[in-house]
């Protein structure tokens, strides 16, 4: 069963999606955020890169987003003439009904030949900024719903190829084709299998008002400017994922639970019910189990099964992940069968991985060693089933000779990437503390000032294991009868598992701390 836990605080929305109990993805959206997948903006061409074949924009970001040529569209020529038509106050209603398209641009052409500097394009982001680069965008404009994707300038209707049934393509094709307007493609996603005619076309008046609302706002307009926000992060995810088996939408915001509910009701009549405020005292995150997971899931080291592990390292030019039997043992008569079965339990662990820290470009990993063929194409067949949720584009290539997988994923949004451990109390980051002599002559100085300022019979010292033992070996010879022989005071010594290791408190005979 799916959840999602909602998060909304200072710094914007946190969601975390689990399924059955287990984080599978996290999604930090920041109140500040802008240069959202999905947004639409009015750029004007900056610089043209005949080398790259791709063109520089501004669009409002500290840095120029990036066109590549590949990414214009066939109808490229129709969208930067429809962008002068409207810019120029044309197109009132927003119908293409008399909109003449332009003739397609060739797959092999040249950014220069299209376009020149200080050209105006309407445009939309399709990957988010990512570390010191600006974000990439398209002006292959679409508009994502439900149950079906609107596609201007687009003159054929497409069905999703995961609806094998000819009966159901037939039914979605003839559906479609009945309300779908004049310049404008459709292409039906896998959950309008299905749908209705009445929910396909409520879905379709949505996204031909999107598109009404993007031309309304691009009238008269100069670039840089921000002509149409995509949804919310969370209302996308529940967008592509809501279906029957979620069982819960958990939200500790009141005012942002309506805003959900109110959602989910107008794409899934009668299952606002799933949407429930959470008023705990305790932080929704840690009261779902959610911190611990996070905790346990982003270090280095990741636990998977009864004491085998993953590594997960980042370089430059790729992340690997290394899989560890640890001490992990099976009743498996052979290694190769105790191989394979670790191996096997690795793969839905590394897919969690990938799509929780949203890891992207090339991933290669390195499985315990398979000898035999078969066992090889099973644990390719395992990481291919368990990547299948995965809603960003890979490929997962055979295993090499080298026992080795590589992985290629692409990734939108900036990595995941969350700090698990905590600042030493005793060094406070820097790897270093104080030698165990120079805290025994800072005891002793505390020590003895007490004993000549102040009319105290007894001092008890409480200090950690290992610095007990310090100041205590040696017998006559230790360094506190070295005190008691230097000042004749006997100081009683206590071990203290909480107190760190360059901590200490001296405390009096009614057992209150002094210092």
């Amino acid at each position: 069963m799916n959840e999602l836990v909602i998060d909304r605080n200072a710094g914007g929305i946190d969601v975390a999606l689990l399924f059955n109990k287990q984080l599978v993805e996290l999604i930090k959206e920041e109140s500040v955020s802008s240069f959202q997948i999905g947004d639409v903006y009015l750029g004007k061409v900056k610089k043209i890169m005949p080398n790259l074949n791709a063109a520089f924009l501004d669009v409002g970001h500290e840095r120029d987003a990036f066109l590549h040529y590949t990414d214009l569209g066939a109808n490229f020529k129709s969208i930067l003439k429809l962008t002068k038509i409207i810019t120029q106050g044309g197109l009132k209603k927003g119908s293409l009904d008399e909109f003449a398209l332009e003739e397609e641009i060739v797959k092999t052409g040249k950014v220069s030949d299209i376009l020149k500097k200080g050209d105006e394009i309407l445009v939309q982001i399709f990957k988010e900024p990512i570390a010191n680069k600006g974000p990439r965008i398209t002006t292959d404009i679409s508009f994502a719903g439900r149950y079906s994707v609107l596609v201007p300038f687009g003159k054929t209707i497409a069905i999703s190829k995961k609806i094998d049934d000819p009966v159901h393509r037939k039914r979605l094709k003839q559906l479609t084709d009945a309300i779908r307007p004049k310049n404008f493609g459709i292409i039906i996603r896998t959950v309008a299998e299905e749908a209705g005619i009445e929910e396909i076309e409520v879905d379709l008046k949505g996204l031909i008002t999107h598109w009404e609302n993007m031309v309304s706002a691009s009238r008269n307009a100069k670039p840089p400017f921000k002509v149409l926000g995509e949804i919310s992060r969370t209302e996308a995810l529940l967008r592509d994922l809501l279906n029957d088996d979620f069982s819960g939408i958990h939200i500790n915001d009141a005012e942002y639970a309506n805003t959900i509910k109110e959602y989910v009701g107008g794409i899934a009549q009668g299952r606002e019910n799933i949407v429930k405020p959470y008023s705990g005292k305790i932080p929704i995150f840690q009261h779902f189990g959610i911190d611990k997971q996070i905790k346990s899931s982003f270090g280095k080291n990741v636990m998977f099964s009864n004491g085998a592990y993953l590594i997960i390292e980042h370089t430059e030019a790729m992340h690997v992940i290394d899989v560890n039997s640890g001490r992990k043992t099976t009743d498996a008569s052979s290694q190769q069968e105790n191989a394979l079965k670790i191996n096997m339990e690795a793969t839905k662990e590394i897919a969690r991985q990938l799509r929780l820290r949203d890891l992207g470009g090339i991933i290669v990993i390195d499985f315990i060693d398979l000898k035999s063929p078969t066992a090889r194409k099973e644990l390719h067949d395992s990481l291919t089933a368990a990547m299948k949720p995965d809603r960003s584009r890979h490929n997962i290539l055979p295993m090499s000779k080298f026992g080795l997988i590589q992985v290629t994923r692409e990734r939108v949004r900036p990595e995941m990437n969350i700090i698990t451990s905590e600042l030493c109390p005793s060094c406070n980051g820097t790897g270093t503390v104080v030698s165990s002599m120079l805290l025994s002559d800072n005891i002793e100085e505390k020590l003895a000032h007490l004993w000549s300022t102040q009319n105290v019979k007894k001092l008890t010292l409480k200090v950690n294991p290992i610095i007990k033992a310090y100041l205590t070996k040696g017998g006559f010879k230790s360094i506190r009868w070295k005190w008691y022989n230097k000042y004749r005071k006997w100081v009683k010594i206590e071990e203290d598992l909480n107190t760190h290791l360059t901590n200490f408190m001296i405390l009096n005979e009614s057992g209150e701390e002094i210092s």
